[in-house]
């Protein structure tokens, strides 16, 4: 997988991990976890699909209507936060994006924001932290073409489950996400941006092989696409993004079964995908994961 697609899998700013684009009949990969006095489900999102996509099917039907409450991985992602942190730690007006790039990456820079049809192109950028400009050109064309992150499995879980009166949680804050990529060393943070750069027209035919392997629940697949490259290529940026919350995430799990009652908890899929997913995590504290 590519380190842009990589991180915005695995970030606040993660509008769209996964893109669905027909209309399909999906049955993603649920988990369960058991003891003698609470039930925890382990479910992998997607966070932006149109709205014509069909992901419920009976299992996981009947494991949302057994649960007390549900558990994403933030609940304060509204609007006027997001864009508070992103003015907090996004912007860096005193060094231009473009004296961090070489001649030919400017060029790549400019010719990316146009695709996008950014307003502004390239010169919007500038004042923008590698990391922020990296997910704005992911995250560009995509919005471009009229996909709405509340399709999201995971806003549509949120609203289902509020609506039958049950509570909402969050495993990590806004703030938190937003600064795992904003903490990276700028070395790391501007490979990010430059792998970007190097795969943005790439985007279309890897989340066609996402799609299919979330649709059919094909976790070997979703592994090697989010992780393998990442692993190899950016061990730091694997390490903070997918490993220290997979295990942060798997600790927390571990205290809801101590618990009464039971617990649905929706991640993105690339979470629960590799050698170290959280169910692998949850393993190493002497908790398995049956996949139903």
């Amino acid at each position: 997988m590519r380190l842009s697609r990589f991180a915005l899998g695995c970030s606040a700013i993660a509008l769209l991990n996964l893109l669905l684009v027909t209309r399909a009949f999906a049955q993603p990969a649920l988990w369960v976890l058991r003891n003698e006095h609470a039930t925890v489900y382990l479910f992998g999102t997607v966070h932006l699909l149109p709205d014509d996509t069909d992901w419920h099917y009976p299992a996981l039907d009947k494991a949302l209507a057994a649960s007390d409450s549900l558990t994403i991985e933030l609940t304060d992602d509204d609007a006027a936060t997001m864009q508070t942190l992103v003015l907090q730690y996004g912007l860096d007006p005193a060094h231009p994006l473009a004296d961090k790039l070489t001649a030919a990456e400017n060029a790549s820079l400019a010719q990316a924001a146009q695709d996008a049809g950014m307003p502004g192109g390239a010169q919007a950028l500038q004042i923008m932290r590698p990391w922020l400009a990296a997910v704005t050109l992911a995250v560009a064309p995509l919005m471009k073409a009229g996909l709405d992150p509340e399709h999201g499995v995971d806003k549509l879980l949120k609203s289902q489950m509020l609506a039958s009166g049950k509570p909402v949680n969050g495993l990590e804050t806004s703030e938190q996400q937003i600064r795992f990529l904003a903490d990276l060393p700028p070395a790391v943070e501007l490979s990010f941006l430059r792998s970007t750069l190097h795969d943005v027209d790439k985007g279309p035919a890897e989340l066609t092989q996402l799609i299919s392997a979330w649709k059919n629940g094909d976790i070997a697949t979703i592994a090697r696409i989010e992780d393998e490259d990442v692993r190899t290529q950016a061990p730091e940026l694997y390490q903070r993004l997918l490993v220290q919350r997979n295990q942060a995430w798997a600790g927390k799990i571990a205290a809801m079964l101590q618990q009464p009652g039971t617990v649905f908890i929706a991640v993105g899929a690339g979470h629960l995908a590799g050698p170290d997913s959280v169910q692998v995590q949850l393993h190493k504290l002497g908790i398995d994961a049956v996949r139903q």
